[in-house]
């Protein structure tokens, strides 16, 4: 075979190749809505029973707001993110709010999804994140029966 031939084929597979390549669906960063995090977060609604009915918001997380604002001064430290300027943190009383609720509730990271706006995976995170910093904080709090 002559080298125009060679390259003739070469060419030919190499487009070939091109055309058979499955383009792959455009991924994205972040839902829509999760971007609108601040707007459609349980967050408000716990600001609300704060001011409005404080015994509804001790039912919702299983504490006053005295007992959350000094837990959550506790674990912020561990919990807490930066901003890489990609995109707002999710903040350390979401978090804790959020791990709360979980252990409150026992939902799903599904159901969870829908009252924080906070992704499932995400969700996964934070909670196991959030459930160390809580144990780390009170641990001389914690008493562990020994049978």
């Amino acid at each position: 075979m002559d080298e125009e031939a060679i390259i003739g084929i070469a060419i030919y597979l190499a487009t070939d190749k091109m055309n058979k390549t499955k383009k792959r669906k455009k991924r994205f960063w972040m839902k829509e809505w999760f971007k609108k995090r601040n707007t459609f977060t349980h967050h408000n609604l716990l600001n609300e029973l704060m001011l409005s009915s404080p015994s509804d918001y001790k039912n919702y997380l299983r504490m006053d707001h005295l007992t959350f604002s000094n837990l959550l001064k506790m674990v912020t430290p561990m919990i807490e993110k930066q901003d890489t300027g990609m995109r707002e943190p999710i903040s350390s009383a979401q978090r804790l709010s959020c791990t709360l609720r979980y252990l409150r509730t026992g939902a799903n990271f599904e159901e969870l999804k829908f009252m924080t706006a906070i992704a499932p995976q995400t969700i996964g995170k934070i909670i196991i994140e959030t459930c160390e910093a809580i144990t780390t904080a009170l641990k001389d709090n914690i008493k562990v029966s020994k049978s």
